[in-house]
């Protein structure tokens, strides 16, 4: 295998350029293409090991799937036979080398999608925020992989927003979505090429339909390029309507831009239990008539076996071992054979979705959304402070004194503040903790007439006598001023008692399959070192 996988490698890489033999995707309305005008449908596996599955011992918070020559040269063969021309991964190292596993896919004919989050660098439902050191993340994942050809695009978020309790999230999710697709863009302009930027939902009942809307209302280059659904509805012995994949078809019927199965397969239901228990009905039904005018083709969940029972390969130190679910999915896979539009004889008609109105169930306005992290600015805000956090100070104090401070004096948390009701965002929401953390000490400090106690935070916190801005920062500090103050003026948008008639609603059955834990579901185990968001006119702070 050794002498084979170097044979290939060898004869494969070169420059990016020189290896790049696949056409890019592009897309057109609601439908994918290949350059050269033919329709393009993802037949997809998630293609991304646990920490510590194979039972290695390490400190990695996770592995790179296409930065291991190794794997990559005894999965992909396997992923061939299966007429894969997908795979999503979940997290990446964008300081890695990719080119041997991308050049192996390649050469497979195995086009990527990728998250650009990974444990520790995500949008994190519960403690949401859009700021500087995550957007370098996104985007140095963009760089790492947009020299390959065969990359369709990126996820800007998974299952961030899960339910109706962590709505707000959507709003710092789409944030990313605008300012990633800004920066692809950019590249564009610099002979780049067109690569998207989507968001991937779960099959939540009360809020499946206004975060389906969500994402795609307003302006273009706001809203999402794709959307991805993880969907588990189809379960064993089933059909079309009892899975209510009729009702998802109908809904997506009318939406503006591509839409997959972002994860799907079922693993309860039918005996045996688990992975070995699936049909791949579902599979069969994806790619026939009834929903290829809607559908652009899906991603099994998923190709590694492991605790949650899913996997489609088991895999370890030898050669990896196809289960019984393989042969099954190969078999109903060759069957398919959907209809094809050429891209010239297609002619979208469906528009972008309205914005959801506030609810019960969605608690995020469709007017606005956080602002792009400034790291310009930040720095200008920073060196105007005359009370700033200690040298000494660790980030895990950092929420206490954060806490103190808004409870207390409100007002000193304007300009920080996230209130996604209202659609009303603080300048300095993007900045580092260091750099939220100043602002706070200091408009607390200004707020009680500098008084010297008032700069202390039991020595938390050290007075700058003469702090030093830059000229290039006066206008931007001005306007910032203004959008703080604005901040604090503003009120939150009262929720509803009920749900809005049919917007969060749905009666289409619960999801029995949908897996409650993901691995690598970025958005399920983001760690966030603080948070400030103030909901509402009373600034309540929900804290870490």
């Amino acid at each position: 295998m050794g002498f084979i996988k170097a044979a290939l490698t060898t004869a494969l890489l070169g420059s990016h350029q020189a290896m790049a033999t696949l056409q890019p995707i592009t897309m057109k309305g609601a439908k994918f293409f290949y350059e050269n005008g033919t329709q393009f449908y993802m037949k997809g596996v998630a293609y991304q090991q646990e920490v510590g599955a194979a039972g290695e011992v390490t400190s990695q918070k996770y592995l790179d799937p296409l930065a291991d020559t190794k794997n990559c040269a005894k999965d992909i063969p396997l992923l061939a036979e299966l007429k894969t021309n997908t795979i999503r991964t979940y997290a990446i190292d964008p300081t890695a080398d990719h080119d041997e596993c991308m050049a192996l896919l390649d050469k497979a004919g195995i086009y990527v999608i990728a998250d650009l989050g990974e444990p520790a660098k995500s949008i994190n439902r519960d403690d949401p925020v859009w700021d500087i050191d995550l957007f370098k993340r996104y985007t140095d994942v963009i760089d790492a992989l947009s020299p390959y050809s065969n990359v369709i695009g990126f996820f800007a978020g998974n299952e961030v927003s899960n339910n109706a309790s962590n709505t707000p999230a959507s709003a710092f999710v789409k944030a990313a979505v605008r300012d990633t697709k800004a920066y692809i863009a950019k590249k564009q302009e610099d002979g780049g090429r067109w690569m998207g930027v989507g968001y991937a939902a779960n099959d939540d009942p009360n809020i499946r339909v206004p975060s389906a809307h969500y994402f795609n209302c307003g302006e273009e280059k706001e809203a999402i390029d794709f959307w991805g659904y993880n969907i588990y509805s189809w379960c064993g012995t089933s059909s079309f309507e009892k899975s209510g994949f009729d009702k998802q078809t109908e809904f997506f019927r009318n939406y503006s831009v591509p839409v997959f199965f972002a994860e799907y397969g079922c693993n309860v239901g039918d005996s045996p239990p688990g992975a070995e228990g699936r049909l791949w009905e579902d599979t069969l039904a994806l790619y026939s008539d009834k929903m290829t005018d809607v559908w652009s083709g899906g991603i099994v969940y998923m190709y590694h076996q492991e605790e949650n029972d899913y996997g489609l390969v088991k895999v370890g130190s030898g050669a990896p071992e196809k289960l019984d679910n393989f042969g099954v999915l190969k078999t109903q896979i060759a069957k398919v054979d959907p209809t094809q539009t050429s891209i010239e004889d297609y002619q979208p008609t469906n528009s972008a979705q309205a914005c959801p109105a506030i609810s019960e169930d969605w608690q995020v306005a469709g007017n606005a959304l956080p602002p792009t992290p400034d790291s310009s600015l930040c720095e200008c805000m920073f060196s105007s402070l005359s009370c700033v956090p200690a040298s000494s100070l660790a980030i895990k104090s950092y929420g206490s004194i954060f806490g103190f401070i808004c409870e207390n004096s409100p007002e000193s948390c304007d300009g920080i503040k996230a209130d996604t009701a209202a659609g009303v965002y603080g300048p300095y929401g993007g900045c580092t903790g260091e750099q939220k953390l100043g602002y706070v000490m200091n408009e607390y400090y200004k707020n009680l007439d500098e008084a010297a106690d008032a700069c202390d935070f039991e020595g938390q916190a050290d007075i700058v006598k003469a702090p030093s801005v830059a000229s290039t920062c006066t206008a931007a500090l001005s306007s910032a001023s203004a959008a703080a103050a604005n901040a604090g003026t503003a009120t939150g948008a009262s929720s509803s008692s009920t749900s809005s008639s049919g917007a969060t609603k749905s009666s289409n059955p619960a999801v029995p399959g949908a897996r409650m834990e993901r691995m690598m579901s970025v958005g399920d185990f983001a760690v966030g070192l603080y948070l400030l968001v103030a909901m509402g006119a009373g600034g309540a702070m929900v804290l870490l």
